[in-house]
């Protein structure tokens, strides 16, 4: 029997068939009280879904096979990272993230023998400068290789509270770096990863990121700018954050559609620290294994996994290692890298693209309509917006709605953790003064874990 006749000895069902043999089954129960959930997000999520229903999402421009393995690197020594680096490659990283203190860094001697035409490179400064610019431009130019440059003033000042220097300070520099660097894949970098970390929604996560991005659009001409890097984290609702990443790509596409702009959208996906312990710290390793396998089905450019000991633990070859090893058997022995788009025609998770996509839209618009992102954030608009979700999501698992395994439920009494804290795992307060409240990154289970440290 050919693949073409396979099915065609059985009756196609339309979506009302279904629905009335469901309601059937329920004896006399109410379809939507007891098989329609409602997500945090505001999203109804149906026990089945049909074509009869479904009307086409927006066609993604992105393979979703391309996706490389990464690794950070934060660069205490040049001659160190280098060689690092190069074991990673050896290992099978395929893409490296540089995270520079300062730009006294020499280009050069950072990427020696390393095949910048088959290694993607990140550098991403903790400042701003032109000077950095031009030694990338120019060692670009000579080696007929180009980089990403990960800058993000606005991003640090949610972050930090303060700009690196001032407003127009930063932003001239911003704007001059990008001239500078004509020869870059991009210069400019939108971190999500801050929102979801704080407790934002995904509609949150995705408006404000759409608004943050607007600001550069709004101050520099969009003709200039190559790419923009969104910096995304990824939780443990599965289906969900394949959406969200997909719906990042068809809102990025319509707002540079909209200014005439052709602005790749890349993605540098890392799993979130939001949901991560101490305590029984392996279910870390099941965590980011599921938020990997979201982060290649949405579509990432690169994706840096977690080290399960991450929050407690220096840098260490045996975290990595496993972390690495992860993505290896996701891409090598998982045929994750098969598929130009694997969800392509999957009812369920287009929708939640489709819906996920129109309610951020919606918030953005209100974002423009109260003048912008940056206004926002320093009126505290935005971090209030997010500390009401985080609360509301906290709740959640302080009641026992939701929970973390190892630690709201099936505790180990017998796991001791004080003794083997190399890291400070919780958030630190600083007494410094800043110029708006910055957005703060919270782990759900840090109460629970400092009660559990005391009583050891």
């Amino acid at each position: 029997m050919s693949k073409s006749n396979l099915f065609q000895n059985f009756e196609s069902l339309s979506a009302k068939a279904w629905k009335q043999k469901i309601q059937f089954e329920l004896k006399g129960k109410d379809f939507n009280d007891h098989l329609v959930w409602n997500s945090i997000e505001g999203i109804d999520v149906k026990p089945f879904y049909h074509s009869d229903t479904y009307s086409k999402a927006p066609q993604i421009q992105h393979n979703a096979s391309d996706w490389k393995i990464g690794h950070s690197i934060y660069v205490n020594s040049i001659e160190k990272s280098n060689i690092h680096a190069l074991k990673l490659i050896d290992n099978g990283v395929e893409s490296l993230h540089f995270i520079l203190p300062n730009e006294t860094i020499s280009v050069e001697g950072l990427l020696k023998n390393i095949d910048t035409s088959e290694v993607s490179i990140y550098f991403e400064p903790l400042f701003l400068s032109e000077k950095l610019i031009e030694k990338l431009q120019t060692f670009s130019l000579k080696n007929k290789a180009s980089f990403y440059t990960l800058q993000d003033p606005i991003g640090n000042l949610a972050r930090s509270g303060n700009w690196f220097k001032n407003l127009k300070t930063d932003l001239h520099t911003l704007k001059k770096t990008i001239s500078l660097g004509d020869n870059l894949k991009g210069v400019i970098s939108v971190d999500l990863g801050l929102f979801q970390n704080a407790g934002g929604s995904m509609i949150q996560q995705l408006a404000y990121a759409l608004a943050h991005a607007n600001e550069y659009l709004n101050l520099f001409d969009g003709n200039s700018i190559n790419s923009v890097v969104f910096k995304v984290s990824v939780g443990s609702n599965y289906f969900f954050e394949i959406a969200k990443l997909q719906a990042l790509r068809v809102l990025w596409q319509s707002l540079t559609k909209d200014y005439g702009f052709s602005i790749d959208c890349h993605i540098l996906t890392q799993p979130s620290r939001r949901n991560k312990t101490i305590y029984d710290y392996n279910i870390n390793m099941l965590r980011t294994t599921t938020e990997c396998m979201s982060a290649i089905l949405g579509s990432s450019d690169t994706i840096i996994n977690m080290p399960y000991d991450h929050l407690f633990h220096k840098d260490n070859e045996f975290g990595n290692r496993l972390s690495r090893n992860q993505l290896l058997i996701l891409k090598k022995e998982s045929y994750f890298d098969a598929v130009s788009n694997p969800t392509q025609g999957t009812y369920y998770i287009e929708t939640l693209t489709e819906k996920l996509a129109q309610k951020s839209l919606d918030l953005f618009k209100d974002l423009e309509k109260q003048g912008g992102f940056l206004k926002l954030l320093k009126d505290g608009m935005v971090q209030r917006k997010l500390k009401e979700h985080a609360q509301k999501e906290q709740r959640m698992y302080d009641d026992g709605t939701e929970g973390l395994l190892g630690t709201h439920f099936q505790q180990n009494s017998l796991d001791k953790m004080k003794s083997d804290l190399e890291l400070y795992p919780f958030i630190k307060q600083q007494g410094r003064k800043t110029l708006i409240e910055p957005i703060i990154p919270r782990r759900i289970s840090e109460e629970i874990e400092k009660k559990r440290l005391k009583d050891e």
